[in-house]
């Protein structure tokens, strides 16, 4: 099988459809373009997700807090604790621990949640370091999102650039490579997308502003997320390359690497689906954080497209992230 997360036709053949059964205390449970599971506790809600980190050995406890908690910002809640299980190889050093868990303590801090818990193995299951983090936060009930509510015309919008978490990644991983290929300031640049790797200040604003969809773009990069959007909503979504927000230096690098950069790992990135009446407020509320956010597409009746070169495309499923690819280099 390919590298990356199960497509999603086999997800629902082989994972959901062995999912049998169902309590009435789970409001959301597992599904295509959700982010989060949503259990009732009366008056709120918990919010559940869990994430591994694979791709990825640089900052690779950063990147963990990041996000998973950025799942549950998608659903217009705050994030309040973390539990991270660790799966180290022989080789690793009480020195590698600690590194992780300090960029795993830097993180939180900044983000207000709490390490809860989890566990640490050393391990020849594995070649190099796999971690997992289980997130968990609490929302109103009657704050909760509501695809239901969306409507033909409603804008689609994504926050900063496309590309974000895979642009940073790749400049990381592929230093050497790409040094003779780039310059030194670009390089640096494309590292340090890695600051823009949380979602939560969005997710909550917009919460809090109410939309009715919001979709971390993770693996299967913007294309991929909006797919699992026109699913997860039950409508289709039309999108305008053009609109697309990106870094120059990541279609450079798209471009040497010979990768698709509107298929790559986005963290940092959200997809938002809100009324044409409180786009202008989100721009407003989201700028005031020094966070973009452009219209990119529409509500439509059913499908996924991206409009390129004038022409309509239909956006396929997302299969291996683009990100597998260009590090395949490193083999």
């Amino acid at each position: 099988m390919e590298i990356g997360k199960l497509p999603n036709e086999v997800l629902k053949k082989i994972v959901f459809d062995n999912i049998y059964n169902k309590r009435k205390e789970v409001l959301v449970g597992a599904a295509i373009g959700e982010d989060n599971a949503v259990v009732d506790f009366g008056d709120e809600v918990c919010l559940l997700s869990t994430d591994p980190i694979t791709g990825v050995t640089q900052g690779i406890g950063k990147f963990a807090i990041h996000i998973s908690c950025n799942d549950v910002a998608s659903s217009g809640a705050e994030p309040i604790g973390v539990l991270l299980t660790i799966m180290a190889p022989p080789s690793t050093t009480e020195e590698d621990i600690q590194l992780i868990m300090e960029q795993a303590g830097e993180a939180a801090k900044d983000l207000n949640v709490e390490i809860m818990g989890g566990h640490t193995e050393i391990t020849d299951a594995v070649t190099r370091v796999v971690i997992s983090t289980t997130v968990i936060g609490k929302q109103k009930k009657e704050n909760m999102l509501n695809s239901k509510n969306i409507k033909i015309g409603d804008k689609v919008i994504i926050t900063k650039y496309a590309g974000i978490e895979g642009t940073s990644i790749i400049a990381k991983e592929l230093k050497e490579y790409l040094e003779d290929k780039l310059s030194v300031d670009k390089i640096k640049e494309a590292q340090e997308m890695g600051t823009l790797l949380s979602v939560v200040k969005e997710g909550v604003i917009c919460g809090k502003i109410g939309v009715n969809y919001m979709h971390d773009i993770t693996e299967g990069g913007v294309l991929g997320a909006v797919w699992e959007g026109a699913i997860a909503i039950g409508k289709g979504i039309r999108i305008y390359e053009n609109l697309i927000p990106m870094k120059e230096v990541t279609k450079e690098i798209s471009s040497i690497l010979n990768i698709n950069p509107y298929r790559l790992i986005s963290s940092g990135s959200m997809l938002i689906i809100a009324s044409e009446d409180k786009v202008q407020r989100i721009q407003e509320e989201l700028q005031k954080e020094n966070i973009d956010a452009t219209i990119i597409g529409e509500v439509i009746e059913k499908g996924a497209y991206m409009v390129k070169d004038g022409k309509e495309e239909s956006i396929s499923s997302p299969t291996s992230d683009e990100l597998y690819k260009a590090l395949s280099i490193l083999d």
